[in-house]
């Protein structure tokens, strides 16, 4: 057990390592800290910190680094929960306004805004699809023979398609058999609306082989579309900015699992826990990333998986300030997914 005065050195050595990602020595503290304690009792207590594991010096420096366990021990026991900024709030707010409207643009601009304010590697695992739930159809002509056939479901995804449709089939005929379609399927969340269910429909609605046919391959193809899990990446350049990643080597190790989007999908899995996640180190279980940090949350909207987000980088980032971000995020998720229900 560490006793308050060790924690408080422990504390300042992890906060200034994160910002200068320079070693820190005793003298550094007892100048920049008012602690009450001279360099040599600070060494002391450094020297303790450093045989209980929590503190590592680097070979060509005199001053001391965290450890993945100080890490561990600075998540679990020593971060407050915080808020962002009114001037970080407003750069999402205006972020997010500038550029969307459709679902794929939420998490492509929520993986960007998420590498930009924490300066790391941002991954946003879209999982929301998976359970759209049918809302109704439509049809929009196209010609004598053909008309577009769009899908829409409760979370304001829009998926369209050709579809074939009888000679001289008006425009009226087209509205009144998608609503009785629309009734019909009402409810069914997309990739359960099956072979069974779509014959019932030809069977009291239908009643045309060519148009059944091009219905059913439409909903079998956007069932089909819908299972499918959608990675966004962001910031991979910011990797070249930090300290750690100077290696040739490391970089070329990391953005190779970052081209790999099964990958990717396997460390962002979605479990059924919600919340804040925290691998530090050698928690990670892949390889090329056992050396990095990944602060991860899985989100749910109405009782339903949106999907996850996280961010990846050094041990030594801000945690504080990314779970802070995170937070706003899944805030700013709730008010989108919320309106394009409604749209």
């Amino acid at each position: 057990m560490l006793n308050e005065r060790k924690k408080r050195i422990l504390q300042i050595i992890i906060e200034d390592y994160i910002s200068t990602a320079e070693p820190v020595g005793s003298r550094t503290i007892a100048r920049q800290y008012d602690l009450g304690l001279s360099p040599a009792t600070i060494r002391n207590e450094m020297s303790d910190l450093e045989v209980m594991g929590f503190l590592e010096q680097p070979h060509t420096s005199a001053g001391r680094i965290p450890s993945a366990q100080a890490y561990r021990f600075y998540v679990d026991s020593m971060i407050e929960p915080g808020s962002l900024t009114e001037n970080d709030q407003a750069l999402i707010d205006a972020w997010y306004h500038e550029r969307l409207r459709n679902i794929d643009e939420i998490f492509q601009s929520t993986a960007k805004i998420l590498s930009r304010m924490t300066k790391n590697v941002s991954l946003v695992l879209a999982d929301n699809r998976s359970s759209s739930i049918f809302r109704y159809l439509k049809f929009l002509p196209l010609d004598g023979t053909r008309a577009i056939l769009c899908v829409i479901t409760d979370d304001g995804v829009v998926d369209n398609c050709v579809v074939e449709v009888p000679l001289g089939m008006t425009t009226e005929e087209m509205d009144y058999l998608a609503k009785r379609i629309s009734n019909k399927l009402q409810g069914y969340e997309i990739i359960d609306i099956s072979q069974f269910v779509l014959q019932d429909v030809f069977n009291n609605l239908a009643e045309d082989k060519i148009l059944y046919a091009s219905i059913i391959q439409a909903l079998q193809n956007i069932g089909s579309t819908s299972k499918e899990q959608k990675v966004f990446l962001g910031g991979t350049k910011q990797l070249l900015n930090q300290p750690e990643f100077r290696s040739v080597e490391r970089i070329k190790d990391l953005l190779t699992i970052l081209e790999e989007e099964k990958v990717l999908k396997d460390i962002l899995h979605v479990g059924e826990d919600s919340g804040i996640k925290i691998t530090i180190g050698n928690e990670n279980k892949f390889t090329g990333i056992q050396d990095c940090s990944m602060v991860q949350a899985t989100y749910r909207l109405n009782g339903r998986v949106v999907g996850t987000m996280a961010v990846l980088g050094p041990t030594r980032m801000e945690y504080g300030k990314i779970i802070s971000v995170m937070d706003y995020l899944h805030h700013y998720l709730k008010i989108l997914f919320d309106e394009n229900k409604q749209s």
